[in-house]
């Protein structure tokens, strides 16, 4: 790929032009705002403007409700040979892209998978969708040297590709995007109405919790409305389960006068966080994220040590060093923390990068490492 350019120089418009001038890549940032194109131009995104002949691929990187009209401006404009959007939506955008006559061969839908609660160029960064999915959503009118194209899109930014249907990627988002999403910024909301002293002891779990509710308000009710199809069914579920959940409450609320219904309230109230449980059981680790790596299991005889197995976690927590779980199955069931034996060993489970350091520092303190 020689040239690209850009169309719409937000957040993450602004970042594949940053990662495609990083490889190399001649890239033209066009926006109907000219200071957007200011800034992202000043931070090294590309060449303010439109191009003086076709590029290679052009990315349209503006809202949802806008993306159909820009891409057919710019297809009437001859602007590239291949196009491509970051529309967080897919069905919609498509079906009015064939309502207004583009050219869907030269035409791959996009989604990279990644962003920050601010918004604008000034937020950008070349390393945005380094190791992030990124949906393409090809469909049976869009050619073999589109698909590369946009997958060659997709590898210069770093990200990882995925291929969906339109469809099945907006029912994905909706469940794993649009909802958190909507679920963060209403947990935030109630902040607004919150005694001062409660906001004050807000902590990282509020913070991580309610992060992308910062984001920009009118460009994800753009997005949400977009995905009302495939949105509305998972809240009509979640709906249901936060009534059982208030039940619940109020139930276990009262006064204990009746055991049997406080009984069932518990369980109502066990198992709808249960289910929770398994569904965040399912999530994968990220891609090429080290917690997602084999770990090592370090075996360690403890000996005849006094108080063996205090000792040996003092003395990891001396090494400065993190223990990701421990294997107490080599201890004998009576002697839990007890002047140990010669049988006596336990397991340490660590990051593979953590394994031969710790080792050094256990065998340092006199300890048998294995």
């Amino acid at each position: 790929m020689q040239s690209a350019a850009v169309v719409g120089t937000g957040l993450i418009g602004t970042s594949i032009a940053l990662a495609l001038s990083a490889r190399g890549v001649t890239t033209h940032l066009l926006d109907r705002d000219p200071d957007r194109v200011r800034i992202a131009a000043a931070r090294g995104a590309g060449i303010p403007g439109p191009p003086s002949e076709p590029v290679d691929i052009a990315v349209i990187a503006v809202p949802p409700s806008r993306t159909a009209r820009a891409l057919a401006d710019h297809q009437r404009a001859g602007l590239a040979r291949v196009y491509t959007d970051v529309a967080s939506v897919k069905a919609l955008p498509h079906a009015e892209c064939l309502a207004l006559g583009c050219d869907t061969t030269t035409l791959v839908g996009g989604h990279p998978l990644a962003g920050r609660e601010r918004s604008g160029p000034l937020a950008a960064r070349a390393d945005l969708f380094q190791d992030h999915h990124w949906v393409l959503t090809p469909t049976p009118d869009t050619t073999e040297a589109a698909l590369n194209r946009a997958l060659e899109l997709v590898s210069l930014c770093g990200a990882v590709p995925a291929l969906l249907a339109p469809p099945d990627h907006d029912r994905a988002v909706a469940l794993v995007s649009h909802l958190p999403h909507l679920m963060a910024t209403l947990t935030a909301s109630r902040l607004r109405e919150g005694e001062e002293y409660a906001v004050r002891l807000a902590g990282r779990s509020m913070r991580d919790a309610t992060r992308v509710a910062s984001g920009d308000a009118a460009l994800w009710a753009d997005i949400l409305a977009a995905n009302a199809t495939a949105l509305a069914p998972l809240l009509t579920e979640l709906s249901a389960d936060l009534v059982t959940a208030a039940e619940a409450l109020s139930q276990l609320s009262t006064a204990a006068t009746d055991p049997g219904a406080t009984a069932e309230a518990l369980a109502d109230l066990t198992a709808l966080l249960q289910r929770g449980v398994e569904g965040r059981a399912r999530i994968t680790p990220p891609y090429n994220d080290p917690a997602s790596r084999p770990h090592a299991m370090l075996s360690v005889a403890l000996g005849d040590h006094d108080r063996p197995l205090s000792r040996l976690l003092d003395d990891v927590d001396a090494a400065r060093l993190e223990l990701d779980d421990v294997d107490l199955a080599g201890l004998e069931p009576h002697r839990p923390d007890r002047t140990g034996t010669a049988a006596d060993s336990v397991g340490l489970k660590v990051a593979p990068a953590v394994a031969r350091p710790l080792t050094e520092a256990l065998r340092d303190r006199g300890w048998a490492v294995h």
